[in-house]
């Protein structure tokens, strides 16, 4: 009685060893680093390392490792007052042409790293670094897309010739078209149902008024919001991607807001430039024909549209966009023949390529110009409430003569600085958000503060694992023994199973590990304690153990799967840290359940299965 056949003992070996490995790496630490890169993102050639390695050496800074990590360099210091005073050195050195961005480098052996064992990574509250709450502009997108099926709707109307006396909107996504007869109201109607499904019809006659309303498909609507949301979120992370920022969190935060955590960053305005950007390009020629100064005084030709360059000069352009910059697929700082900063371009993504490529070759000699846009939000108190609104800013970076046609390639001259061509071309590379996001929070961890946290932490897991440990090995001696072992293997999974996942390690985080510990020794409570029970009523050792273990699981699975079903609708609904805390507590249940009634019976069995036994050490005589 009381036996486990081989392969359960094999395959709680098997998993305790996996544990293991795969939570050994969380206690190497990190090394403080600097992470260098190629602005174009280009491999680091063997004469910038040599480079790098002697400035270092003039310096007497002392690195742990200089090693190139895929197309980037990343050296290890000892501490971060050398890390920090080599990354200013090494930015004046090397200059704009690369990324010099503080790092923490795991401190994980090679032989862990092979075999794709990676520490878990930290949050802001433990690491240090700037936190933006970003709110996206979903509205402006709808009304965007609902604009244009009304536009779709009227002209199909005007093509038929029924015509309408007037159009109001009402709300997101209702529009009414008013009519002076029954007549074209029903022949408006029979034509809008066949030609805009996207909106549900309807006709009202009251009172002299025909009126046809449309309400857009609220799944379409909440369509372009996922999409917008998608896609605002693809491009923040690869702008973060861009600035070198090493494991940043980027994640959706209710229906209009997007959450931005970049450990290890101090400088909140230039993150905040560079996320916050809508930043996109348009080519269009310039009106020679025309004077700009006349333009200025109010005299502005047909199909024209008057902004102004970095000087504050007027330039007169054609409204005709002849490219956009959703067509760049690659965009990278550089200089031009004359030494002068410029932005390389290469096409290959908007579809128009084309026509830029016949305009330019129909108009050489003649200027083009380049129109930076970018939407800026602006805050202001209305009632007691922020609201929101966002102005769009034109102007002209750039005007040449094209000298030829232009194909695939070309660059773009004339910008004022080096710094202001390698920010274009992160935002160009990086691609234009689909919509405006004003920043509405922002601030900054430190990392002293971080050192802090991860220490009580810590603690608090050590001492309640011990407290909980000696409490249960005075109640029940060798059973309580038994369930401190299943507790540690229980604690070395969860970390291991976490590191895996890629879990960002948080405060609520290591709370969900913290509860988790204390919800784990339940079990063995349960099955202890039955044992004791069975043993009262007369039972035999051996029966008890069986009857203890057998009878309690009932009990285990109904309480644990209770808590398991709050755990996944937290997984479900909730974000950011909350989410962090249900994904610990769901992967803590589940161990605990595999622990308690695996692993501590497996050790039970050993002890006393199969044996003749005259007493038993659970903390009773009997």
């Amino acid at each position: 009685m009381n036996k486990f056949p081989r392969w359960k003992y094999v395959m709680i070996v098997v998993i305790l060893m996996f544990g293991i490995v795969y939570a050994i790496p969380n206690l190497y630490g990190d090394n403080p680093a600097v992470q260098i890169s190629n602005q174009n993102g280009t491999e680091i050639n063997r004469t910038v390392v040599s480079q790098i390695q002697s400035l270092l050496t003039k310096h007497n800074y002392k690195t742990l490792s200089v090693t190139p990590e895929g197309s980037k360099l990343l050296i290890r210091f000892p501490n971060t007052d050398t890390q920090l005073s080599a990354k200013e050195v090494l930015e004046d050195a090397l200059g704009e042409k690369y990324i010099v961005a503080p790092n923490l480098a795991p401190a994980t052996p090679a032989w862990l790293l092979a075999l794709n064992a990676h520490p878990m990574k930290y949050g802001l509250d433990l690491q240090g670094g700037v936190h933006f709450l970003l709110s996206v502009d979903v509205a402006s997108v709808v009304k965007h897309r609902v604009d244009g099926e009304v536009r779709n709707v009227t002209a199909s109307l005007r093509q038929d010739r029924i015509r309408y006396s007037g159009l109001s909107r009402a709300g997101t996504g209702n529009v009414n078209i008013r009519f002076k007869s029954q007549t074209l109201l029903d022949e408006a109607y029979k034509k809008v149902t066949k030609t805009s499904r996207d909106f549900t019809w309807t006709r009202e006659s009251t009172g002299g008024e025909f009126v046809l309303s449309g309400e857009m498909d609220p799944t379409i609507l909440q369509s372009v919001t996922q999409n917008t949301m998608k896609q605002a979120l693809m491009t923040l992370r690869k702008r973060v991607n861009e600035l070198g920022i090493s494991e940043p969190i980027v994640q959706t935060q209710g229906q209009d807001r997007i959450s931005v955590d970049l450990p290890g960053v101090q400088d909140t305005a230039r993150a905040q430039e560079i996320l916050g950007k809508t930043a996109t390009l348009e080519f269009r020629m310039v009106d020679y024909q025309h004077d700009a100064n006349s333009a200025v005084q109010g005299v502005l030709p047909a199909g024209t549209e008057l902004l102004y360059n970095e000087a504050g000069q007027p330039v007169l352009l054609h409204n005709d966009v002849i490219l956009q910059g959703s067509a760049i697929t690659s965009a990278t700082s550089t200089v031009d023949e004359n030494g002068k900063p410029s932005v390389s371009i290469r096409l290959g993504g908007g579809g128009n390529e084309s026509k830029f490529s016949r305009t330019t070759a129909a108009n050489v000699g003649k200027p083009m110009g380049t129109v930076y846009i970018d939407k800026k939000p602006v805050i202001k108190e209305i009632d007691g409430k922020e609201v929101i609104s966002y102005r769009t800013e034109k102007k002209v970076i750039n005007v040449a003569t094209i000298q030829s046609a232009l194909g695939n390639t070309f660059q773009i001259t004339g910008l004022k600085d080096m710094g202001y061509a390698r920010d274009l071309a992160l935002l160009l590379r990086s691609g234009a958000l689909p919509t405006s996001l004003a920043v509405i929070e922002s601030r900054i961890v430190g990392p002293s503060l971080g050192k802090q946290n991860i220490e009580k932490g810590e603690r608090s897991v050590l001492v309640g694992l011990i407290m909980i440990c000696i409490f249960i090995i005075a109640y029940y001696r060798w059973f309580g023994v038994i369930g401190t072992i299943g507790l540690v293997f229980n604690l070395i999974i969860i970390v291991a199973i976490l590191s895996m996942l890629g879990l960002t390690l948080t405060l609520p985080s290591i709370a969900g590990i913290i509860l988790t510990v204390g919800m784990a020794i339940d079990a063995n409570v349960l099955i202890n304690e039955r044992i004791r029970e069975e043993l009262r009523n007369g039972l035999g050792i051996q029966g008890s153990i069986h009857a203890g273990y057998e009878r309690a699981f009932a009990t285990i699975v109904d309480s644990n799967v209770t808590t398991l079903i709050v755990a996944i609708v937290l997984l479900a609904v909730a974000t950011g840290a909350v989410q962090g805390f249900a994904v610990t507590l769901t992967v803590g249940i589940l161990t605990s359940m595999f622990t308690a009634v695996m692993v501590t019976r497996g050790l039970a069995n050993l002890l006393y299965g199969g044996k003749e036994l005259k007493q038993l050490s659970i903390g009773i005589k009997i």
